[in-house]
C-alpha cells in the first residue's frame, strides 16, 4: 500500500473483509497470550479461538468456495478475486492456528499443571489410572461406539460437520490391514476425569488406547485423529434465489421448510477444512484427501488438541484465584425497589422519563425481563409484541409470553428462524408460542429480521399508551450476562407510534411506512446515515462544531466508508470504536488522517451500537441493532433510534468517553491496517473500560 492515498475509490483504500476479520481474531489471540489475565480466563479465550476459527471456516471460507465456483473472476472492492482471498485467508489461518496450538501445548498446559490442573496424555498415566479408564471405557463408551470399515463392501462413510474421528488402521494376524473410521461420541464429555481430582484425559485418547476391547482379534492398531469442517451457506432466501426459485412464488410457511432444508444441507455441505494429527503418515493423509474428495491445500495439521473449542467445556472445581472476580449485575437504580407484583409502579417509573439499560452491568432480569413479566401479569396490558433473534434455553421470556397469551392478551412474536446456528431452537420456540395462543411470524420474505424491539400496549385512564424497548442485543438471559448491550425503555408517543408501524410491517406484510424517528433498514437508514455524515462536512465548512463518533461491531459497507473518507478529507474528526472487522483504513495520509479506529476487547463481548454526530454543537445520538455493514443496511430489517432524553444523552456521552480513555484493553489501528495494543503512558494509571463500568 502506498504511503499516501487520495482516491477514495482505489482498491488499496479498502481492507479485505475476511482478512480484517482474521485481524480481529489476532487481537483475541493476544488475550490467550496475556499473562496479566487469570489462567483459566486465558484457557477460556483459547476455547473461544477454536469457536472463532470453526465459524470462520464454515461461514466465510465456505462462502469463498461458493464464490470460486460461481464467479471465479469477480474482483472485490479491495482488488482480490475469490481465489486470491481464499489463499490469503488460509495462509493467515494456518499461522494463527499454529500460534494457538503452541500456546496450548507449551504454555497453558504446563501452567495448568503447575496449578495441579493436569490434562494428561494417556500413555503417561500409571497402570492404576489406566485400569480406571479401561473400566470407564467399557461401561460408558464402548456400548455407544459404531466402527465403520472401508472395503469393497463398505464405501467410505459420510463424515459429518465438526465431528471428531479416529482413523484406525487395524493389522490382523493373517497380515491383512483394514481401515476403520470411529466417531468420538459427542454425548460424552471430551474430558474424562480421573478419581480423586487427579486430572483429566482427552476422551479420544481413552478410546484410542482401549481399541483392543472393540477389536479383540486384531494384532495391533495405528490410530490417528481427524476432523472435517463443512461450509455453512447464507440466508435461505439467498439459497432460493441461487436455485432459480422466486421467493414470491413460495407458499406460506415454506420458509420453515427452507430453513429445515438448510440445516440438512449444512450437514452434507462441501468440506472446507480437514484437521489431522501432525503425526499422521503421509500415505494415510493422502488416502483421506482422496476419499473426502478435497485438495491437499485444505489439510491443516494440528500438533496438539484438535477441536480446541472443547476447552470451553473444562469443568474445574474451585481455583477461584485463576478466574476473573465474579460479576454481579446490579438492578437499575430506578427499578431497584419495585416489586414483581407492583405493575403500576413499574410503568409509572417509565412515564417519568426514559430508562437506559446498560448490560451486563445493569441486571437484565429486573429491567428488560421484568418489563415483559409485568406486562404478562398486569390486567391493564392488552398486547405484547416482541422480536426474537436468539434466546436462551428454558427462556423466562418465552414463558412470560406464553403466560400472557393464556391470560387472553394479544401476543405477537416475530421469530427470526434464519438466525445462523440458532435456526432449530427458534423453530421450536415458534411452535411452543403458537400452541399457547400467540401470533407467530417467521421472519420477513427476502430479508433477515435483526431488529431488537419490544412493545407493550397498556390501557390507562387517559387512553391507550405504548411502552417500548429499543435495544442493541437479543432477548437472551444468558448472553445478557456476557454481552455488552444497550437498550432504552420509553413511552414516548412518537417513538411508540414508529415502533408500532414497524411491527405492523414485520407481522402484517404492510408496505414500508413513513417513520418519523426511527431509522429503518432497508428503507431510510442508509439515506439517513449518509445525510448525517455529509451534514458534519457542512458544519465543519461553516466553522461550526463537527465530528463523528461510533461504537459498532463491524464496519464494511463501502458506500459508508467512502462517505467517511470524504468527511475526513474535508477536515471532520472521526473516532470509530469497531470491535471486529473493519474495511476502512485509518490514519492514512491523504485519505483518512482524521479518522481514528480502535477496538476494545475483554471479558464481556462488546455488542452495542452507538452513533454520535456533533451536529453544530447540538449532538445527535442514536442506538440500535445495525452495524455499518452492507447486509445490515440493505439486506436486513434493522432499527436505530435517536435518543431524545437529555439525561440518557449524557449517559451515552460518558460511555463513549470511557471507551476512548481505555489504555489497557484497546487496540489502535495503524496506517498499514495492523493493530497495536495500547499501554498506559509512563506515570499514568491503567484504565480498562469494562472495569470502569463494573
Amino acid at each position: 500500500m502506498s504511503a499516501t492515498i487520495h482516491d477514495v475509490d482505489a482498491y488499496d483504500a479498502y481492507i479485505n473483509r475476511e482478512l480484517s476479520w482474521l485481524s480481529f481474531a489476532r487481537r483475541v489471540l493476544e488475550l490467550v497470550e496475556d499473562t496479566s489475565l487469570p489462567l483459566l480466563e486465558r484457557v477460556k479465550f483459547a476455547g473461544i479461538m477454536g469457536m472463532i476459527y470453526d465459524e470462520f471456516v464454515m461461514k466465510r471460507m465456505g462462502g469463498l468456495h461458493q464464490k470460486i465456483k460461481k464467479k471465479p473472476h469477480h474482483i472485490g472492492y479491495d482488488g482480490h478475486t475469490p481465489g486470491e482471498e481464499l489463499a490469503l485467508c488460509w495462509k493467515e489461518l494456518q499461522i494463527q492456528t499454529g500460534i494457538l496450538d503452541d500456546l496450548i501445548e507449551d504454555v497453558l498446559r504446563p501452567a495448568l499443571a503447575a496449578e495441579a490442573i493436569h490434562i494428561y496424555d494417556y500413555q503417561s498415566l500409571s497402570k492404576t489410572d489406566q485400569k480406571y479408564l479401561q473400566n470407564y471405557f467399557k461401561k460408558s463408551v464402548l456400548p455407544i461406539l459404531t466402527p465403520l470399515a472401508v472395503d469393497a463392501a463398505h464405501p467410505f462413510p459420510f463424515i459429518s460437520n465438526l465431528s471428531f474421528n479416529l482413523a484406525i488402521t487395524i493389522n490382523n494376524p493373517e497380515g491383512r490391514t483394514r481401515f476403520v473410521r470411529l466417531k468420538v461420541p459427542s454425548n460424552r464429555s471430551r474430558w474424562v476425569a480421573l478419581p480423586k481430582e487427579k486430572g483429566l484425559v482427552p476422551l479420544e485418547q481413552v478410546i484410542a488406547h482401549n481399541l483392543h476391547f472393540l477389536f479383540p482379534k486384531a494384532s495391533s492398531f495405528d490410530t490417528n485423529f481427524f476432523r472435517v469442517t463443512r461450509a455453512a451457506k447464507d440466508n435461505p432466501w439467498d439459497r432460493a434465489r441461487l436455485d432459480d426459485h422466486s421467493a414470491d412464488e413460495l407458499p406460506p410457511g415454506s420458509i420453515i421448510s427452507m430453513v429445515t432444508a438448510e440445516l440438512n444441507y449444512r450437514k452434507f455441505a462441501g468440506i472446507v477444512r480437514l484437521e489431522v494429527s501432525d503425526s499422521i503418515p503421509k500415505e494415510l493423509c493422502d488416502w483421506l484427501v482422496e476419499q473426502l474428495r478435497i485438495d491437499h491445500a485444505q489439510v491443516m495439521p494440528i500438533r496438539g488438541l484438535i477441536g480446541c473449542s472443547d476447552l470451553l467445556g473444562l469443568k474445574i472445581a474451585g481455583k477461584e484465584h485463576l478466574r476473573d472476580q465474579p460479576h454481579h449485575p446490579v438492578p437499575h437504580p430506578r427499578l431497584r425497589k419495585i416489586g414483581p407484583e407492583d405493575h403500576q409502579a413499574f410503568f409509572k417509573e417509565i412515564q417519568k422519563r426514559d430508562i437506559l439499560v446498560h448490560l451486563p452491568y445493569h441486571d437484565f432480569d429486573t429491567s428488560i425481563l421484568s418489563l415483559l413479566q409485568h406486562a404478562a401479569a398486569d390486567p391493564q396490558v392488552l398486547a405484547i409484541k416482541l422480536t426474537i433473534y436468539r434466546t436462551s434455553n428454558e427462556s423466562p421470556i418465552i414463558r412470560a409470553l406464553m403466560d400472557a397469551a393464556r391470560r387472553g392478551k394479544q401476543v405477537a412474536v416475530l421469530v427470526e428462524i434464519t438466525a445462523r446456528f440458532d435456526e432449530a431452537p427458534n423453530i421450536e420456540w415458534g411452535k411452543q408460542l403458537e400452541q399457547a395462543g400467540a401470533h407467530v411470524v417467521y421472519g420477513v420474505e427476502h430479508l433477515k429480521t435483526h431488529v431488537k424491539l419490544a412493545m407493550v400496549v397498556r390501557e390507562e385512564p387517559n387512553g391507550i399508551r405504548r411502552y417500548v424497548h429499543v435495544g442493541t442485543g437479543n432477548y437472551h438471559t444468558g448472553t445478557a450476562r456476557l454481552y455488552e448491550d444497550l437498550g432504552v425503555i420509553s413511552c414516548n408517543d412518537e417513538l411508540g407510534e414508529d415502533v408500532a408501524k414497524l411491527f405492523n410491517e414485520l407481522t402484517g406484510a404492510i408496505p414500508p411506512q413513513d417513520y418519523n424517528l426511527l431509522l429503518v433498514a432497508p428503507h431510510n437508514m442508509r439515506q439517513r446515515f449518509t445525510e448525517l455524515i455529509r451534514q458534519e462536512v457542512l458544519h465543519h465548512q461553516a466553522g461550526k462544531p463537527a465530528g463523528i463518533k461510533a461504537k459498532i461491531n463491524q464496519l464494511q459497507d463501502r458506500k459508508i466508508i467512502r462517505e467517511l473518507y470524504l468527511a475526513s478529507q474535508a477536515g471532520v474528526v472521526i473516532s470509530l470504536n469497531v470491535r471486529g472487522l473493519c474495511s476502512l483504513r485509518a490514519g492514512v495520509e491523504g485519505l483518512s488522517e482524521n479518522i481514528r479506529v480502535y477496538s476494545i476487547l475483554g471479558r464481556f463481548l462488546e455488542h452495542s451500537r452507538i452513533y454520535r454526530f456533533e451536529n453544530g454543537g447540538e449532538p445527535i445520538l442514536l442506538i440500535g441493532s445495525a452495524d455499518w455493514m452492507k447486509r445490515n443496511l440493505d439486506r436486513r430489517m434493522e432499527s436505530v433510534m435517536p435518543v431524545l432524553d437529555k439525561e440518557i444523552k449524557r449517559e451515552l456521552e460518558h460511555i463513549l468517553s470511557v471507551y476512548e480513555s481505555d489504555n489497557t484493553n484497546s487496540w489502535e489501528m495503524q496506517p498499514d491496517s495492523t493493530y497495536l495494543r495500547k499501554k498506559p503512558d509512563k506515570g499514568s494509571a491503567p484504565i480498562t473500560a469494562q472495569q470502569v463500568f463494573v
